[in-house]
C-alpha cells in the first residue's frame, strides 16, 4: 500500500513537513513495487578507508576511475527508469565523498522521511543535504532521530508491520537501535533487533529481503535468534557465502513483481535467483563494490506499492 500523509504529531514530537497536496509517498517493505527512489551521482566518490572492504581494496592496490564510476551509475539509473521507477537526485557535494550511497543517512518510513545519524564523521553532513532535496520534491519529513547512531543500511523493512534493525556497535549502536525501534513500536510495528560482526559494515551486506517470504543471507553470520525469528515469520533464507558477501553478493535491490537488481559479478546468486523464478537485472558495479557498497546501498526507496 502507499501512504497519504497528514500533519499529525510524530513520536519524535515533530510534525510532517511540507506534505504536497494529494501526494502519496511511503515505504512499508523492502519488496513492494518500487515507484520512486533517491540517488546521488558519484561525482566526488573516494575510497575512504572506513570499512573492511575499502581497506582491503586499497591494500590490494585498487583505485577508482571517475569515468567508469559515472558510467556504471548511469547504467543503474537507466535500468531503474526502464523498469518504471522515478529517479530523484540529491545534488552531489565535494565534501560528501560517500553521498552516492543514499541508503545510509536517512530512512523512508510509512510516515515520512526520517533523518538518521551516521557514526562516521565524513558522512555526518549528508542528512541535511538529503533533507533539503527531499523537501524540494514534496516528500514529507518525519523528523530526526536524536539518540545514538543509526545508518540506513542496518534497517530492513521486513514486511508491513515488521522492521529489523541490525547493529555492530561501530556504525549503528545499541542506543540508536532502541530509539528507532521505539519509533516503530509506537506505531504498532514489531522491531527485531540483531547484532552482527562490524567487519560486515551494515546488515544489508549479509541480509536483504527479495519478497515477502524470501531473503538472501549469509546465515552463519546472522544471530541464531534472528534466524529463528525469520523462520517463525515464514521467511526462507537463500544462502550467500562469505566470499560472495565480500563482493556485495547479498546487497540486492528488489523492484517488486519478482524483479531484482544485482551486481553483475554476483553470478552464482543471480543464477540461483533466476532458477527460483525472479528476473535478475545485473549491473556492473565494481567501482562501488571496492568502496564497500552495492546496488542496495546506492538506492533509497521513497515510494513502494505493497500488495
Amino acid at each position: 500500500m502507499l501512504f497519504d500523509f497528514d500533519a499529525s504529531p510524530s513520536a519524535l514530537g515533530d510534525t510532517l513537513v511540507n506534505p504536497a497536496a494529494g501526494a502519496r509517498w511511503g515505504v512499508d517493505s523492502e519488496y513492494g513495487v518500487l515507484r520512486d527512489v533517491m540517488l546521488s551521482a558519484p561525482e566526488h566518490l573516494e575510497m575512504v578507508p572506513c570499512n573492511s572492504v575499502t581497506k582491503a581494496s586499497l591494500d590490494g592496490g585498487l583505485t577508482l576511475c571517475a569515468d567508469t564510476t559515472a558510467a556504471q551509475h548511469a547504467r543503474l539509473v537507466a535500468a531503474l527508469e526502464r523498469e518504471g521507477v522515478r529517479c530523484h537526485f540529491v545534488p552531489p557535494a565535494a565534501e560528501l565523498a560517500d553521498l552516492c550511497f543514499t541508503r545510509d543517512s536517512s530512512l523512508m518510513t510509512p510516515w515520512g522521511l526520517l533523518t538518521l545519524v551516521p557514526a562516521v564523521g565524513h558522512r555526518s553532513a549528508e542528512a541535511e543535504q538529503v533533507r533539503r532535496a527531499a523537501e524540494s520534491w514534496g516528500v514529507p519529513i518525519l523528523g530526526a532521530l536524536e539518540d545514538g547512531h543509526v545508518e540506513g543500511g542496518d534497517v530492513c523493512l521486513v514486511r508491513p508491520g515488521v522492521v529489523a534493525i541490525g547493529w555492530s556497535g561501530e556504525r549503528t549502536d545499541e542506543a540508536g537501535v532502541n530509539a528507532l525501534a521505539r519509533l516503530f513500536e509506537a506505531r504498532g510495528w514489531r522491531a527485531l533487533r540483531t547484532r552482527f560482526d562490524p567487519h560486515f559494515l551494515h546488515l544489508d551486506t549479509i541480509f536483504t529481503m527479495v519478497d515477502r517470504h524470501r531473503a538472501v543471507a549469509c546465515v552463519e553470520e546472522l544471530e541464531e535468534s534472528f534466524v529463528q525469528e525469520l523462520d517463525a515469520l515464514g521467511i526462507e533464507l537463500i544462502p550467500v557465502t562469505l566470499e560472495e558477501v565480500d563482493r556485495l553478493g547479498a546487497n540486492i535491490l528488489s523492484l517488486g513483481g519478482e524483479r531484482l537488481l544485482s551486481t553483475a559479478s554476483n553470478v552464482r546468486v543471480n543464477g540461483e535467483m533466476e532458477r527460483l523464478g525472479y528476473r535478475v537485472i545485473a549491473i556492473e558495479a565494481d567501482q562501488f563494490v571496492r568502496c564497500g557498497g552495492g546496488i542496495h546501498c546506492l538506492t533509497m526507496p521513497l515510494s513502494r506499492l505493497t500488495g
